[in-house]
């Protein structure tokens, strides 16, 4: 068997698992030698986001328990790549590491999934119970509908709908992204209208070691551009938001013409309690501009108290 050319490291969850798959099988389109055997190796790394199940994230750490132990074996060699989705990425990587390779997006939407088959926020009873580990989801939630309940909910998709179905919530949200990925069937999927996507949302994400110029030139053709600039506006945002599992962001950047982004965020509290939306519009070649743009507006809107209730 071929010695590894590439050693691609990922969670172990199914979805990450099928994440990781998608790349091998695009690198090996790429070139002939890594269409061989052995050529291309998953090496599953388990995160502390995995081991720990029980706690909302933003009791334990934040996004940088998924991506912490991944990239401690890229930085000593045991990995030569990350996969990763994307809007599990902090805005800031460890030195020496960045993400030059962004595969075009999956569809972004979030999907709605119900015991009794009900299709919309709007159609669930009064008081209903709502399964969720996002503050994002959360807020946006309690916004629509203030009567609703929410609990922490964490795990795997099958994890997730399993306990649906048994009855501990009367409704959840997944990434549409995810479920595609998957092969699942979809429910009603909830427009960017009723539901802001995550930063990132439906985005894979490969990083590597700056240093690493033979890997950057294997992944060179993978990377999207329009994407990438997508990416980098939302990603931008939340930098500017100092966005952590700690705040209620959303922001969703999509094609505008032919050579234009619109982008779309929010910040909220984790009740519902108040939101602050914005809008801009700008040239792709802005994105990072547009991002920060963005993330100025909402922070000079929602002034120093509302940040303060954050705990930032």
């Amino acid at each position: 068997m071929t010695e590894a050319i590439l050693k691609i490291g990922t969670r172990g969850s199914p979805l990450a698992l099928a994440q990781a798959t998608m790349v091998r099988d695009l690198l090996a389109g790429t070139r002939p030698e890594l269409a061989a055997e052995g050529a291309l190796e998953i090496v599953v790394i388990k995160t502390t986001g995995d081991k720990v199940q029980d706690r909302p994230l933003s009791e334990i750490g934040g996004k940088g328990l998924f991506t912490k132990e991944i990239e401690e074996a890229l930085i000593e060699g045991g990995i030569d790549i990350a996969v990763h989705s994307m809007k599990d990425m902090p805005t800031v990587l460890p030195g020496g590491l960045e993400i030059p390779t962004i595969l075009e997006r999956e569809d972004p939407r979030d999907a709605f999934f119900t015991r009794d088959g009900t299709n919309s926020l709007s159609a669930l009873p009064q008081g209903a119970l709502i399964g969720t580990a996002s503050l994002r989801r959360q807020a946006q939630v309690l916004l629509a509908r203030p009567d609703l309940r929410v609990t922490n909910f964490r795990g795997n998709v099958d994890t997730r709908l399993r306990k649906l179905h048994e009855g501990e919530v009367d409704a959840t949200l997944l990434a549409v992204a995810g479920l595609k990925r998957l092969g699942r069937e979809l429910p009603a999927i909830l427009s960017p209208e009723e539901m802001l996507p995550a930063v990132a949302q439906g985005a894979v994400g490969i990083e590597l070691r700056s240093d690493d110029e033979r890997t950057r030139r294997y992944l060179d053709p993978l990377n999207h551009p329009a994407t990438f600039e997508e990416v980098a506006a939302e990603r931008a945002c939340l930098a500017v938001l100092d966005g952590s599992c700690r705040t209620p962001i959303a922001a969703f950047a999509e094609p505008q013409g032919t050579d234009g982004l619109r982008l779309r965020a929010l910040v909220a509290l984790p009740d519902g309690g108040a939101c602050h939306r914005t809008e801009v519009s700008g040239s792709r070649a802005r994105a990072e501009e547009l991002g920060r743009q963005a993330g100025e507006r909402l922070r000079e809107a929602a002034g120093p108290a509302f940040f303060e209730k954050l705990g930032l």
